[in-house]
């Protein structure tokens, strides 16, 4: 099987010393699925290219004739404002999901342009932030797709959620705080509103930063510090998404999804 072409549209640039280390955010993910995919080499498995899709107009976005799929990461920026480039995102979202061959994933904001991109209701919760490594807990189907996991305890960065299900997608997981914490459209679409990719080091780097500008409270840091670590399934949610991009949860196209 010839490697799956994955395109990663980056919203954003990481905080300064993981932009540092891993040169973008396409490092960082080609980081994450790097470790997924041992003991196999990466290039046997995904061929991976990074696209900055933040200026405007961007002229970074791939010929979506010429990948497999796509994959939106996170972004500090607010995935339901109506920036000219986050606009052309949804756009390009849209184009993608309605491709023949195609497949999307999204990741925190990624998530919430996806779902925006379907229809969805996206905006600021009221419910304040999670952040740092969280315990999301999985439907049936979160369950059947992610294997021997009752739950899923992943880091989060995010005050913004979505609101609703995408028709025709099956829920994934949630918190108490955030009722959709992904969602599958099979043979189409996954997403996570957690972050697979961020290690310790990268989630240390963002709770003192945020809290050094104010935009974290004491007890949000505090709190977000106490839970980071890498005692988390980001590799194994990856896994995942290497599955759903090889076909393994096509068949599950049927009768049994949401009309």
């Amino acid at each position: 099987m010839a490697p799956i072409r994955l395109a990663i549209l980056e919203a954003d640039t990481p905080v300064p010393q993981a932009n540092a280390q891993y040169k973008g955010y396409l490092g960082v993910f080609t980081h994450l699925f790097t470790r997924a995919v041992a003991p196999e080499p990466l290039e046997s498995v995904l061929t991976i290219t990074g696209h900055d899709i933040v200026a405007f107009p961007s002229t970074a976005y791939p010929n979506l004739d010429e990948i497999d799929a796509v994959l939106i990461t996170g972004s500090k920026y607010n995935s339901f404002d109506n920036d000219d480039w986050i606009l052309s995102l949804v756009e390009f979202t849209r184009k993608a999901l309605i491709h023949p061959r195609v497949k999307v994933i999204g990741v925190c904001f990624g998530h919430q342009i996806v779902a925006r991109a379907m229809g969805c209701l996206v905006r600021r919760s009221d419910k304040g932030w999670e952040v740092s490594v969280t315990e999301t807990t999985l439907t049936e189907k979160g369950k059947e797709i992610f294997g021997n996991h009752e739950s899923l305890k992943i880091q989060q960065m995010h005050r913004d959620q979505v609101y609703g299900l995408p028709a025709g997608s099956h829920l994934l997981a949630s918190t108490e705080k955030c009722p959709n914490h992904g969602f599958l459209v099979p043979n189409r679409v996954i997403t996570i509103q957690g972050h697979p990719e961020f290690t310790s080091e990268i989630m240390n780097e963002i709770l003192v930063l945020r809290h050094g500008t104010g935009l974290f409270t004491d007890e949000v840091f505090e709190s977000g510090m106490q839970c980071n670590g890498d005692h988390h399934d980001g590799v194994d949610v990856t896994k995942v998404f290497i599955k759903f991009l090889q076909g393994e949860f096509d068949e599950q196209e049927d009768s049994s999804a949401p009309k």
